[in-house]
């Protein structure tokens, strides 16, 4: 119990205080200094959002137009893979006579529907070829 005692009455250290750190300044921003990089983009940001705020085209007829672009594109692309497999598969013997058959059918009417979204769309064929840039059309 007496080294309880002890360590009850132990002196302790006096806190620590933390070191303020000194108070915020404004930069010295001499004119004859060439500006920060940090400004320089900051500027450059700010000009580009400007002028991309401008050029945005809200018309709900484009945007329509847009949203039908891109999901025919998509629709086109998942139809040639499909014709793509289904050659892959018949030149490997994998489908009957009869399934060959309605592979086709099947294709054909899918290219149908396209082209009548398409035409309902107002877009060319060449709409739905996507120029990827360096790797050249979709399709």
């Amino acid at each position: 119990m007496s080294s309880l005692n002890q360590l009850h009455h132990t002196p302790t250290a006096a806190p620590v205080k933390p070191h303020a750190a000194p108070p915020p300044t404004e930069p010295q921003t001499d004119p004859s200094e060439p500006a920060r990089p940090i400004n320089l983009l900051a500027d450059l940001l700010e000009t580009k959002v400007a002028a991309t705020s401008r050029r945005i085209d809200i018309d709900p007829q484009r945007v329509q137009q847009g949203l039908g672009q891109l999901v025919l594109t998509l629709v086109k692309l998942l139809h040639v893979l499909l014709e793509r497999q289904a050659i892959r598969r018949m030149d490997g013997g994998d489908l009957s006579d009869e399934e060959i058959e309605q592979v086709g059918l099947t294709l054909m009417r899918q290219t149908e529907e396209i082209d009548r979204l398409r035409r309902l769309f107002d877009l060319e064929e060449e709409d739905l070829n996507l120029d990827l840039g360096p790797l050249g059309k979709l399709f």
